[in-house]
């Protein structure tokens, strides 16, 4: 008797076994991939213009060859060193806050609908290359 429950005790672990690793092999085909989907990078944007300041200390703007603004900051970059050159301003699109934007809004109520039509977006810069220490009028 004991030799028989251990016969069927043997088969029914190895038809177990072979019944979980197909199991295994069919979740590790349809698992998701193993490197996470990278957040897309934001794309560098160069512009090269006459730096000036902007609406507020910390913010300066730069109009670009071909005529749009960007507004600018920067934690690394000394911008204000700068104001009145012409550079190369290389730098990534900003998304602004809600309370950034409500600041603005205050500050550029009285800009007028042209020079906002002209407006680029935000950037955050990354590097600056002096081309002149004077602009062009």
């Amino acid at each position: 008797m004991f030799h028989k429950i251990a016969k069927v005790s043997f088969w029914s672990v190895a038809a177990l076994s072979i019944s979980l690793s197909a199991i295994a092999v069919r979740a590790q085909e349809t698992a998701a991939p193993a490197t996470p989907a990278a957040k897309p990078m934001h794309a560098r944007v160069t512009v090269t213009g006459c730096l000036r300041n902007g609406d507020s200390a910390d913010e300066f703007a730069i109009a670009g060859e071909d005529g749009m603004t960007w507004e600018l900051r920067s934690k690394t970059v000394k911008l204000d060193e700068h104001v009145g050159h012409t550079v190369t301003i290389t730098g990534v699109r900003h998304q602004e806050t809600k309370a950034e934007e409500a600041k603005d809004e205050k500050t550029e109520a009285k800009e007028s609908k042209e020079a906002e039509a002209k407006e680029a977006g935000d950037l955050r810069v990354t590097s600056l290359k002096m081309v002149s220490d004077s602009c062009k009028k």
